[in-house]
């Protein structure tokens, strides 16, 4: 007698269901999916000890005649394809037809369910598999499906199920991404006989992320859409400043599916390159509706990975929206003070209210000194913040601080540091060129060093405290950008070469990368065993130490093996790196002309909020919050 044998269908389906029922929740997935195809508008979910005990979905959609009931369990029975044709143009939810049969040949299961144009339910059980015949029963218009005690003849799978609430929370995390792809869908989640979640139908997608997700993230979020080429794109992006340790809070779907896909995960993070840390992740909520012949679906099992026609087209164009959205909006921190119990929307209220408050103060004053007009001796004026070089009162206790780090009436900074300029000398700006462009130019009114590290900047609504170090990063970093950009970097022959040691490795990353060298106004040469020599450095860093900038590049050239796989990453560390060893140092002080030019180049870069390595600039104080904190709100 032979040794190969055909497995029994059955046993087919178990071991079917490794690769599609992980845990309980991928059975919920694959549930409500079933439910969305069949066209519900209200499905409730109901979960008892994390999916283990009980899965339950109900829903109002077209229902299930009886005479396939029977076989929609049954292996690869599916209503949503006919051929082979129709794989090319996937447009449902599910299609492979094996979910329900895997489901049933791990637990028990049963089914209710009723059409519109019947006047009886029908019901189905399964026991691994086992099942009985169908019956009639009475239920409401559409399915009910109940799958209990989940692996229970597995032991074997059933023990390297998670606790309870370990469970329960990829329950959730499969939930809410079909909440968040279906808003049109009226969802209840039930846990252990709690209502958990309770989403009403036709929700905005905003309104139904601050749902899940709390309106700290939902109202902070910046909304773009594109379309081109085929591609529809809607994303709701968030602030750098709502980065996230992980990639949990990235959600991308495409028509309608949750899915991942590296070539967009590559756009996202380079969108955000240079306004969050290295180790952050961005808050995005993407939306990508396309023609389904332009991609395919069927590339894995739990239907999440996909395979795009011109994965290179699409990565583009979600580049493209997300950059186009970051760099045209002020991406300034707003400054959160203890006892701030006020969310952003709640401030702008508050704001609101406070200046109609302020009005009407205005009003009635007005209104009592033209009733009360004072004599010529007790006339009185408020201060004119206009005025320049006001006198202050002889017997005060009021102490002034210079707006520069000059020699006159300087402070000693707690770090004494030599007195440096900064990377590229600044021009003093005219006069009348200065106020055209709108930059401070009193002498201490709008504008301080304090520190000799921030700067402190009157605006119209508070006042911004700035890094200068960071601000300068940032600037430094954009015009090696545009140079590098442009052709390259101008390079300065030096008079004397400054050798230093290298080893094998950063020797070979030298040849290897001559091009991207040179393009960065560097001139590397050879000058005996283990030793190079640079002769020629960027102008543009005449401030930097030569050999640690050098050095700092080859050990990030050697860290990539192949520098095409992410050049452009590559380069961004590049010039990163020089424009923190070329930008102003804390510490450093710096005149009121070096403070000017570096306002006014703030407002000409783009991206002026965040420096390179993804640190805010700027923070922003309102009046409102100065207000709150000195007790002024009840006044």
């Amino acid at each position: 007698m032979g040794r190969i044998r055909v497995l029994d269908d059955n046993m087919i389906n178990m071991i079917a269901a490794g690769e599609v029922i992980e845990r309980p929740a991928s059975v919920v997935k694959e549930l409500l999916e079933n439910s969305i195809d069949a066209g519900a508008s209200r499905i409730v979910l109901k979960i008892e000890d994390g999916g283990r005990k009980l899965i339950s979905v109900t829903d109002d959609g077209c229902g299930i005649e009886a005479e396939d009931l029977e076989t929609a369990f049954m292996p690869h029975a599916t209503s949503k394809i006919r051929g082979s044709d129709d794989l090319d143009g996937i447009v449902t939810m599910g299609f492979r037809g094996e979910a329900l049969a895997s489901i049933a040949s791990v637990s028990k299961v049963n089914v209710v369910s009723r059409r519109l144009d019947s006047i009886q339910a029908n019901q189905l059980e399964i026991d691994c598999g086992q099942k009985k015949p169908v019956r009639p029963c009475s239920g409401d218009y559409g399915t009910t499906i109940e799958v209990r005690n989940l692996f229970y003849k597995l032991p074997a799978r059933r023990k390297f199920l998670r606790t309870a609430n370990t469970e329960m929370g990829h329950i959730n995390e499969h939930f809410t991404r079909i909440a968040l792809a279906h808003c049109e869908l009226d969802l209840t989640l039930i846990n252990n006989g709690r209502q958990a979640q309770r989403l009403a139908g036709k929700q905005s997608v905003r309104d139904r992320i601050g749902q899940l997700m709390g309106k700290a993230v939902s109202e902070d979020l910046l909304e773009t859409h594109a379309e081109e080429k085929g591609i529809r794109i809607r994303a709701l992006l968030g602030k750098p400043v709502q980065a996230r340790g992980s990639s949990k809070f990235q959600y991308v779907f495409l028509n309608g599916r949750y899915i991942r896909d590296k070539f967009i995960s590559h756009a996202i993070k380079e969108a955000y390159r240079g306004l969050i840390e290295p180790n952050k992740h961005p808050v995005v909520f993407m939306f990508l509706e396309m023609d389904p012949h332009m991609y395919d679906v069927n590339v894995h099992p739990t239907k999440i990975e996909v395979r795009f026609q011109n994965s290179n087209m699409v990565h583009s164009q979600v580049l493209a929206v997300m950059r186009e959205k970051l760099l045209s909006t002020n991406l300034d921190v707003e400054a959160s003070l203890p006892g701030d119990k006020f969310r952003m929307g709640d401030e702008m209220q508050v704001d609101t209210e406070k200046e109609a408050r302020r009005k009407r103060i205005a009003a009635a004053m007005e209104n009592f000194f033209k009733d009360h007009k004072p004599t010529e001796q007790s006339q009185f004026r408020f201060p004119d913040s206009t005025q320049k070089n006001r006198s202050r009162p002889s017997g005060g206790a009021q102490r002034s601080y210079p707006a520069s780090g000059g020699s006159n009436g300087h402070r000693a900074s707690r770090f004494e540091m030599p007195e440096r300029r900064l990377a590229e000398p600044m021009e003093p700006l005219e006069k009348e060129q200065t106020q055209a462009d709108n930059i401070p130019t009193g002498n201490g009114q709008d504008f301080m060093q304090v520190h000799d590290s921030y700067l402190i900047v009157k605006t119209e609504t508070g006042f911004d405290v700035i890094d200068q170090h960071a601000l300068h990063e940032r600037i430094i970093y954009e015009r090696l950008r545009t140079k590098l950009n442009e052709g390259g970097l101008t390079a300065q022959k030096l008079l004397i070469p400054e050798t230093f040691s290298v080893s094998d490795e950063q020797a070979k990353a030298v040849e290897k990368n001559a091009d991207l060298i040179a393009k960065l106004g560097l001139e590397i040469e050879s000058f005996g065993p283990g030793t190079m020599a640079i002769q020629a450095f960027p102008v543009i860093l005449n401030k930097a130490e030569p050999v640690a900038f050098v050095q700092g590049l080859l050990d990030v050239l050697s860290d990539h093996e192949n520098v095409t796989v992410d050049a452009e990453g590559i380069i961004h560390e590049i010039l990163d790196m020089a424009a923190c060893k070329a930008a102003v140092k804390a510490g450093q002080s710096l005149s009121p002309d070096e403070i000017r030019q570096l306002l006014k180049e703030k407002e000409q870069i783009e991206r002026p909020s965040r420096c390179p390595h993804g640190r805010p600039t700027t923070i922003k104080f309102s009046l409102a919050q100065l207000e709150k904190q000195f007790k002024r709100t009840g006044f």
